[in-house]
């Protein structure tokens, strides 16, 4: 089972397969909201949508937060521009 854990403590939604920790999503907290850089999934879990979830966990909690939110990770620019 797949769960994903934000932690606005470390800065990051981690992604977890029971107790392993599969993934994770960085954000550098700015002035003007929250600025992802990094995503990564480990090899054998690509494809699952994860990383997705990842950057979705970050985008769901920034407007919890009011926060915007940019990205310099690809990956996550591609997500938000589609949104």
């Amino acid at each position: 089972m797949i769960k994903i854990i934000f932690d606005k403590s470390k800065n990051k939604s981690i992604a977890y397969d029971n107790n392993t920790q599969i993934g994770e999503c960085d954000f550098v907290e700015l002035k003007e909201g929250w600025n992802i850089v990094h995503t990564e999934v480990d090899n054998s879990y690509q494809g699952q949508g994860i990383a997705r979830k990842l950057v979705e966990s970050i985008i769901e909690n920034a407007k919890k937060h009011e926060k915007r939110v940019v990205a310099d990770c690809s990956y996550a620019k591609k997500i938000i521009e589609g949104k």
